[in-house]
């Protein structure tokens, strides 16, 4: 994650991989916080329509304890796949 944010603070542009990559951390420490955060930066960069970011932002909230934000993710999705379901 620190590395992420050193990425930020450099203007070096994140790919879906490194999204999902912070997603996992954010999930194993169960930090909803900066799970959010996260979100927030896919939405500005225009990768939340990819399947598998989605998947991962699902599965953040889910182990975070969100179903609400896993569902909204869930059904915001344009396209999913076995893993979605």
């Amino acid at each position: 994650l620190k590395l992420f944010w050193q990425m930020q603070g450099a203007h070096l542009n994140p790919n879906s991989i490194t999204f999902v990559n912070v997603l996992m951390a954010c999930a194993s420490l169960a930090d909803l916080g900066l799970g959010k955060q996260i979100h927030a930066c896919i939405v500005e960069t225009g990768f939340e329509p990819h399947v598998f970011v989605g998947n991962a932002l699902i599965d953040m909230y889910s182990k975070c304890g969100s179903i609400k934000h896993a569902r909204q993710v869930f059904n915001k999705m344009p396209a999913r796949d076995v893993v979605s379901w």
